[in-house]
């Protein structure tokens, strides 16, 4: 192979490589972004203890309402507490929520929607008229009649998101199993000897997880807005614990001190925009049409 050939194949093979790259970075960019913006959180929430520089409740009267400097990097609030330090703390409660919210809610909802499509009959239509009654409420009211009829508290409030929570994966599970319960393999595992309990769990559910995950990954940072919301209204956490929510909630009408809900809203909103990045990029990576393109 000659000079001029042997550097056209390796402009062509550098030409393949750069264009596989822009491919990847134009389909997975975002969801990238979003997996780094949520892990830099995710850090922070650990580390909060070690590495905010005040404690997140201790007030400070003759310093409230600080703007931000080189002594408070986002400024204080109405009693004093450092912004930065609480937004750190925040995190910690907000994220633990919506983790816990989404996954238990993901986890009851699928089972009883896989069980219930897999033996039919009269579990299967109960099951539907239960989600219908949850699904006649938008959920953010619902999670607050019921999170006001607990009591206000952060276990109460994640109860109250829990019972408007699972239908949605109930029914997306349901429909799942109605779709591969008649496929081959199953078949071929009924015919072997396999038991239901086998097929469903090991068999169908394994190859059905797919939108789940999905909706699992998008739905955390729709959990974390309802819980800011809930706790927005008072029916969250219990003060002096530090969240997102409860935060904008006390700065709401501190206009001229733009700092005290700015900051915890720009931290919701990078979380919830940063979880959606990564759901878009798992279900693109999911569909073998997009995967083609």
């Amino acid at each position: 192979m000659s000079g001029v050939e042997t550097a056209l194949l390796a402009a062509t093979v550098e030409s393949g490589t750069g264009a596989r790259r822009r491919r990847w970075l134009r389909r997975y960019g975002l969801a990238a972004l979003g997996g780094v913006v949520i892990a830099i959180w995710a850090i922070a929430a650990i580390l909060a203890p070690w590495i905010a520089p005040y404690p997140p409740d201790v007030v400070n009267v003759a310093g409230r309402l600080l703007p931000p400097s080189d002594l408070h990097w986002l400024g204080t609030d109405v009693l004093g507490r450092d912004v930065f330090t609480r937004v750190l703390y925040g995190a910690r409660t907000s994220l633990a929520v919506g983790f816990i919210v989404v996954l238990l809610g993901a986890l009851f909802g699928t089972l009883l929607g896989a069980i219930a499509a897999y033996i039919r009959g009269w579990a299967e239509e109960a099951l539907m008229r239960a989600t219908d009654l949850v699904f006649c409420f938008p959920p953010i009211i619902l999670a607050m009649a019921i999170a006001a009829a607990l009591g206000i508290g952060t276990r109460n409030t994640v109860i109250a998101m829990l019972v408007v929570w699972w239908p949605k994966f109930a029914r997306l599970a349901r429909s799942l199993v109605i779709g591969q319960r008649s496929a081959e393999y199953v078949a071929a595992a009924q015919a072997i000897g396999f038991g239901p309990s086998h097929i469903l769990f090991r068999q169908i559910i394994p190859n059905a997880v797919g939108p789940l995950v999905v909706l699992v990954t998008l739905d955390l940072g729709n959990a974390i807005l309802v819980f800011a919301g809930l706790s927005f209204l008072g029916l969250g956490v219990v003060p002096p614990t530090a969240e997102w929510g409860s935060m904008v909630s006390e700065g709401r009408e501190l206009v001229n001190q733009w700092w005290v809900a700015t900051f915890p809203g720009l931290a919701i909103l990078s979380v919830v925009i940063g979880f959606n990045f990564v759901g878009d990029g798992i279900r693109d990576w999911l569909d073998p049409h997009a995967r083609r393109r």
